[in-house]
């Protein structure tokens, strides 16, 4: 048997909207648009830079995207003081530029040689002698980052260098 549960009446009835909600509407789109205009100029009063060239192989790009980020909200902070009204600012404020967005990552298996295994090891270990706690595959980024640099001559010798490995998952046995 079931039992019927009637709803309470709630208090909120429709709600037409009247010519105030559309002055405001008005007034809040002209405000926002403005609050674009003033982060657009204090951006545009920037003085354009050279490109920093980074001497380091192993270098990010993270600090980069990290300084574009922080120019931007302080444009954006500069633009909230320069506005004429204070919902003008308000609005400034809240459109800070959004941090940039983090690189996907894709997680992947490999087959390597034992021995190839154990210089990973022993990478490891002089890393974390030299104070720096570091990961397998940050190890192999970094060597990713180093290939990438070196010549076509050379990376082509490294890569001749090595054995061939039969691809897949090793046998139980090995």
């Amino acid at each position: 048997m079931t039992t019927v549960i009637a709803r309470k009446p709630t208090k909120k009835a429709f709600h037409f909207p009247t010519s105030g909600d559309a002055k405001r509407a008005q007034r809040k789109a002209a405000a926002k648009a403005e609050a674009a205009e003033v982060v657009v100029q204090a951006k545009a009063s920037e003085e354009p830079k050279e490109p920093k060239v980074q001497a380091d192989v192993v270098a990010s790009a993270k600090p980069v995207k990290a300084e574009k980020a922080e120019k931007a909200q302080k444009a954006a902070k500069k633009a909230a003081k320069t506005a004429k009204t204070p919902r003008v600012r308000e609005l400034a404020v809240k459109a800070k530029v959004k941090p940039a967005k983090k690189e996907k990552v894709i997680r992947d298996s490999f087959t390597m040689p034992k021995a190839d295994h154990e210089r990973l090891a022993v990478l490891k270990r002089k890393c974390l002698d030299a104070g720096i706690s570091v990961k397998k595959s940050e190890l192999l980024r970094a060597g990713i980052q180093l290939l990438d640099s070196a010549s076509s001559k050379r990376l082509l010798a490294a890569i001749s260098a090595l054995e061939t490995v039969k691809t897949g998952r090793p046998a139980k046995g090995e």
